[in-house]
């Protein structure tokens, strides 16, 4: 530290935080220091938030610069309970890039992924192990600004299970509320429902391959659900049926502000629900 005593910018990222909000600071700052304005993707304490769109327009009027790939993930079996492993295809212009992914599971609150490139030739072998239990997910994953923001759209294409027909997803990061990130979010798309944290429409979980409630083992509410009764996880997957059925309601409407809350009580038929 000696050394940059007289440096007119230092900045250090410190041990206080977990790595990857040590990683974020660090993007954060360089992007800064750079002049790039990347809106608050990068901050410390940033999050994902993921909402749920309908009558998307033809790209031909899609009012925003947007990059296109085509995606496919596949889930494998993993050795490691509570663990989940993945493989991802993405195609843009005939060349391909490959991912393997792994999310541990959920301790005191953080949810660690660890991504690696490889090549394709490690992604074939990978390949055969994959989890039939589990069926491969194709996207269209559209990339875009909007207000020196970044999002995605997570189009599921066929083939796919009759769940995930017409599913549309949009995605970003954030230190905004509720509140604020809906007001901030791009005009030109129509928001159906705020599904952050809500496991029905986690991908894991959308790709299973046989109805829920026949599966309800494989179901993943959390990564940290371990201690639930299967009593208890019959009834959640119920719920999260429920929940995904009524989202592709076409005149249902939902007070998109509100955030997913596991522990809420479900609303009655007979009672309103408010739209934004």
């Amino acid at each position: 530290m000696e050394a940059w005593r007289d440096h007119p910018y230092v900045d250090i990222i410190d041990n206080r935080s977990d790595f990857d909000s040590k990683i974020n600071r660090l993007i954060d700052l360089v992007v800064k220091r750079t002049g790039i304005n990347v809106g608050d993707r990068f901050s410390a304490n940033s999050r994902k938030v993921k909402f749920v769109i309908t009558g998307m327009c033809p790209d031909s009027d899609f009012p925003v610069k947007f990059t296109d790939f085509q995606v496919v993930h596949h889930y494998l079996h993993s050795a490691q309970k509570g663990f989940q492993t993945r493989l991802r295809k993405r195609v843009k212009n005939g060349r391909a890039t490959y991912t393997f992914t792994v999310r541990k599971p959920e301790l005191q609150g953080q949810t660690v992924e660890v991504k690696q490139p490889i090549s394709q030739r490690d992604y074939s072998n990978l390949l055969a192990h994959r989890d039939d239990n589990h069926l491969p997910v194709f996207k269209t994953r559209r990339s875009f600004l909007y207000e020196n923001q970044q999002y995605q759209l997570d189009i599921y294409r066929a083939p796919c299970h009759s769940r995930c027909q017409g599913l549309v997803l949009l995605e970003t990061f954030t230190t905004s509320n509720d509140d604020e990130v809906v007001d901030s979010l791009p005009p030109f798309l129509k928001v159906k429902k705020n599904v952050t944290g809500d496991p029905a429409f986690s991908m894991y979980n959308l790709s299973i391959r046989s109805d829920w409630e026949d599966s309800a083992e494989q179901f993943c509410h959390k990564l940290s659900s371990d201690d639930e009764s299967e009593d208890e996880n019959v009834a959640e997957v119920r719920k999260a049926q429920e929940r995904l059925v009524h989202v592709s309601e076409e005149n249902t409407v939902f007070d998109v502000r509100k955030s997913y809350d596991r522990n809420e009580r479900p609303v009655s038929e007979s009672s309103s629900v408010c739209s934004l």
